[in-house]
């Protein structure tokens, strides 16, 4: 390949890694280091690092971030991981601006600004997708962002929103749930994709009369049945003497027209002469206090007229 090729090469290369190169690809281009070193002379190259060769000169993307930190760690046992792994194949509304990689934990790494380099036990089989970018697939990457997450509400959310976002399912997450070893939260991370998978369901661990009983509330009746206009209403929990409902929501309340159903049930419900309290199922499990200070306030309040 003459030298206007091998350049052209590099340069289709680049274009689809945001504008960098590692220095193997360019030996497999037949790019040495002293036609590098020109390139770098020559002020239209830089070198990022020790295996990462920018060919422009301004700041690197986030896709080129992530390109860089797996070859700076190694690209035989670096893997984009948690939540950057997430966020490259498509969850949005979640920022975090470190490149969260995964290593198998028998392997000496660097420090590198800007990346966050996790030490995990093995890989599961799978879990790696090579096309590409190399990274977890969204379910193992949300079990073990929930992992790595600073608070327990960030690794609930971490759990949530690739469901929402329809990057992995419920049930895909629950296998992988059973398959990555963490070391923190795991009750907390069961828990949850429980509640994720099976909705209200997974309700009976937490049991929420159980709940009412702690708090020295009236014990509610279960599963209601009321006539709507459209036919049959079940209602989650309600207490007849005082004329209020609790609905407790899975997450596919959220999901397509099931807003819809709900809104109009529970119009119903409250025209029919009932408050209603919704509480949503993950909610439940980390904001407990603070749901069942609303459900005792409800209590309180005289019956509707």
């Amino acid at each position: 390949m003459d030298r206007i090729s091998c350049h052209r090469a590099v340069e289709g290369l680049a274009s689809d890694q945001d504008g960098v190169v590692s220095r193997r690809q360019l030996r497999q281009l037949g790019i040495d280091h002293d036609d590098i070193r020109r390139e770098v002379e020559s002020g239209r190259w830089v070198v990022r690092g020790t295996q990462t060769v920018a060919l422009h000169r301004g700041a690197l993307s986030v896709l080129a971030r992530r390109w860089s930190a797996i070859w700076e760690t190694g690209a035989a046992i670096g893997v984009l991981d948690g939540v950057s792994s997430l966020q490259h194949s498509g969850l949005t509304g979640y920022e975090d601006d470190d490149v969260h990689l995964s290593v198998v934990h028998n392997h000496n790494t660097r420090l590198l600004p800007g990346v966050r380099i996790h030490k995990v036990i093995r890989r599961v089989a799978g879990e790696v997708i090579d096309a590409g970018l190399p990274r977890t697939r969204s379910e193992i990457a949300a079990v073990r962002a929930a992992h790595w997450a600073r608070s327990d509400r960030q690794a609930a959310l971490l759990l949530l929103m690739p469901v929402q976002q329809r990057l992995t399912t419920p049930a895909r997450l629950a296998a992988a749930q059973r398959l990555v070893r963490g070391r923190t939260r795991r009750s907390l991370i069961r828990s949850v994709v429980r509640d994720i998978a099976f909705g209200v369901q997974s309700l009976g661990e937490l049991d929420f009369a159980a709940l009412c009983r702690a708090r020295g509330l009236p014990e509610p009746s279960r599963q209601v049945v009321r006539q709507g206009p459209r036919g049959r209403i079940y209602l989650d929990v309600r207490w007849d003497d005082h004329g209020l409902v609790v609905e407790i929501d899975g997450v596919h309340h959220g999901i397509g027209l099931n807003p819809t159903e709900d809104n109009l049930r529970q119009n119903s419900v409250t025209l029919a002469g009932d408050r209603v309290l919704r509480i949503d199922v993950i909610g439940l499990r980390l904001e407990t206090r603070r749901f069942m200070d609303q459900v005792e306030a409800g209590l309180r309040l005289a019956p509707a007229a």
